[in-house]
């Protein structure tokens, strides 16, 4: 078992293909982090580093994050995705807000905001 923090295993960030792409961005390490202490409990990824190749499967955009390791679709236990989104922004993250989970980036530049309200 690979541990990243005292939270996360790399395990859980692996591309679901099976290739071995497991890199993780440490703004977004970093940030997870703080949005499991901020709601005190557990951040499942339920997405987080994808091949070329799945991100075409699954229908990820072609300049998907999740691509360089950037990105996490997370569900908080016991949070709406809506509160676990707006917690995002104000760490100043890129989100993507959906109705069953939240996506989360650490993209470079400002940060990008879409999804239901």
């Amino acid at each position: 078992m690979n541990l990243l923090s005292p939270y996360f295993k790399r395990e859980e960030f692996a591309c679901k293909c099976g290739c071995g792409f497991d890199t993780v961005d440490a703004v977004l390490l970093e940030a997870l982090i703080a949005i499991r202490s901020h709601f005190n409990q557990p951040v499942v990824v339920t997405s987080g580093c994808r091949c070329e190749a799945h991100n075409t499967r699954v229908g990820g955009s072609k300049s998907s994050q999740h691509k360089k390791g950037r990105a996490a679709d997370i569900k908080v236990k016991s949070t709406s995705p809506a509160l676990v989104a707006d917690y995002a922004q104000e760490l100043g993250l890129s989100v993507g807000r959906y109705d069953t989970f939240t996506h989360v980036d650490s993209r470079s530049g400002p940060p990008r905001m879409w999804g239901v309200r």
